[in-house]
């Protein structure tokens, strides 16, 4: 197989002013040596707005979304939004597609959470068919065909996922796990590849960053990040598997209870460390570094904001 190349990417928009305002600063990502913006669907932003923006602001960067989920588009729609935004960025951007969580799907969205496997694999291989213009399941024709073709990226937690990235998808997005975590996901992924016969998959991560060395600050702000997260059923389930049931027992039952302060302090410093690259700037290039040599082949960083200028911290993180 032939390696995939190192992609040094940053997660945008910045939430620390409107989004029609940030045309300079990504621009700076460009000229700081970044090679990617990634998006994301939460409680903020579409994924697919901000990287319209940065297909003109900053032509030189590849556009991706992590992630979109599979429920909250139709799929035709959902081929659409790709088709679009892979006109106006001819070969320069990537689809990270997964379940997301019964959160973000069920509670806010109304629509039930039901068989995420299927879901996102049908939802593939639908937007396999779509995006080269031939008629999709249904009788859909996308009109808007991108020129070139965009790799599928799927987000995955454990094996049925990444196995399933590597086998239909173009690679995996992973999330919320260290780089030793990566040691454990990233060969199901190859491996997965391999054996239907696909070229390297990409292996992009997500990986959440606070260039600061303050301990107390990091862990006591770090705690609401990881509980926000790990108490949502898919992730706990994520990190019952790389193995740390033990040392987020007491965080996952406190949650249940309705103890969110208790829960907050049920979370191991050392946990918190594992999960959040923070400290020196020299620090966190090192532990990137790790991610690195532990198969990530892209780079996605989250700047957490914990006080300081994110601007600085943009440039702090630029790879070297």
């Amino acid at each position: 197989m032939t390696a995939q190349p190192l992609r040094w990417g940053m997660t945008v928009p910045f939430e620390d002013e409107p989004l029609g305002a940030q045309r300079d600063r990504f621009v700076e990502l460009a000229d700081l040596g970044y090679t990617d913006v990634w998006s994301a669907e939460a409680m903020g932003h579409d994924a697919f707005t901000p990287l319209a923006l940065a297909s003109v602001w900053a032509p030189s960067l590849r556009l991706g979304t992590a992630i979109v989920p599979a429920y909250t588009r139709g799929r035709a729609t959902l081929a659409q939004c790709v088709g679009s935004i892979a006109q106006a960025a001819p070969g320069r951007f990537a689809l990270g597609i997964g379940t997301s969580s019964n959160v973000i799907v069920e509670r806010w969205n109304d629509i039930p959470f039901e068989h995420p496997y299927e879901k996102v694999r049908d939802t593939v291989r639908y937007l396999r068919v779509a995006l080269t213009g031939e008629k999709a399941e249904g009788g859909f024709r996308l009109g808007a065909v991108p020129p070139e073709p965009v790799p599928i990226l799927v987000a995955a937690l454990r094996s049925g996922m990444l196995r399933l990235a590597g086998r239909e998808g173009d690679g995996a997005i992973v999330n919320w796990l260290s780089p030793d975590d990566v040691a454990t996901v990233a060969p199901i992924v190859r491996d997965a590849a391999a054996a239907a016969g696909r070229p390297e998959p990409e292996i992009c991560a997500r990986i959440f960053v606070a260039p600061i060395d303050d301990a107390a600050k990091v862990r006591s702000m770090g705690r609401f990040a990881i509980a926000a997260y790990l108490s949502v059923p898919v992730y706990a389930e994520f990190h019952k598997w790389l193995g740390r049931e033990d040392r987020l027992a007491g965080m996952w039952k406190a949650w249940a209870e309705g103890d969110r302060k208790a829960a907050l302090e049920a979370i191991p410093d050392s946990v918190v460390d594992e999960l959040i690259v923070w400290g020196h700037p020299d620090k966190c290039h090192e532990t990137l570094q790790r991610y690195i040599a532990n198969g990530v082949t892209t780079l996605a960083l989250a700047l957490l904001p914990f006080g300081y200028d994110a601007r600085a911290g943009v440039r702090a993180l630029a790879p070297r």
